[in-house]
């Protein structure tokens, strides 16, 4: 059973998608016991849909459209699934409330280490402290920045890596951490999938975010992009 499988499957109850919201940035699905959940939209221009519409379909099989690679419907798809996981009721069982200020690496040897981030990732200050080297990795990189195929290379010597959770989207999440088997690996985003059985699948860390403010969400991601944390909470598991 993969990463992905682990996610769908882990979905239960009967919840169906009420709706799903497209912004500048930002896809949004709503399912109908009220559960919200956020992922980066990804626009390429891709192949046709596995699905027609996710909107009517069970939360369990619109989570499956995670696997697509048409990538706009594969952001619904992990959109579906972070409305299932991402909960403030299912997050406060976990313990997993985490705070602006605290760290995704914190309890990791970052001294001396070699780390590599996979995008330009907000970190807090402190979370790359005393890092021998750090690694920018890039699919559309600016100066200084690696690009993709510097991964083959760059993460297997690496000691931690920060992996952007829309990698899970365009399907780059499962070799990202094949190579990074040696290293600690923080999955890191609103995108990620706050499920702590993906943690089987050689990941050591998420950090995602839980929509705190919904209808103020939904009115900010028509006409802003960027950063949604003002609107939610930080989990970490």
């Amino acid at each position: 059973m993969d990463l992905y499988d682990t996610l769908i499957n882990g979905i239960d109850g009967e919840p169906t998608v009420s709706a799903v919201i497209h912004g500048l940035t930002w896809t949004a699905a709503e399912l109908s016991d009220g559960r919200f959940g956020i992922a980066l939209r990804n626009q390429a221009a891709t192949v046709q849909r596995r699905f027609g519409s996710l909107e009517g379909l069970g939360a369990r099989l619109a989570a499956q459209a995670v696997r697509s690679w048409n990538l706009e419907e594969a952001s619904e798809g992990m959109a579906v699934i972070n409305a299932f996981y991402n909960t403030p009721a299912r997050l406060a069982e976990l313990d997993a409330g985490c705070g602006y200020d605290k760290s995704c690496t914190q309890g990791m040897a970052t001294e001396g280490a070699k780390i590599a981030l996979i995008g330009h990732l907000k970190l807090q200050p402190d979370a790359l402290k005393g890092a021998d080297k750090v690694y920018i990795i890039e699919r559309e990189p600016k100066s200084g920045d690696y690009p993709d195929p510097a991964c083959e290379y760059i993460l297997p010597e690496c000691g931690i890596v920060i992996m952007t959770a829309s990698a899970a989207i365009n399907k780059t999440l499962p070799r990202l951490l094949k190579l990074s088997e040696n290293a600690k690996t923080v999955v890191i985003g609103p995108s990620a999938p706050l499920c702590p059985e993906i943690l089987q699948h050689g990941i050591t860390r998420v950090s995602g975010m839980v929509v705190r403010d919904i209808p103020a969400f939904k009115e900010w991601m028509m006409t802003e992009s960027g950063n949604p944390y003002p609107y939610g909470d930080v989990f970490m598991i």
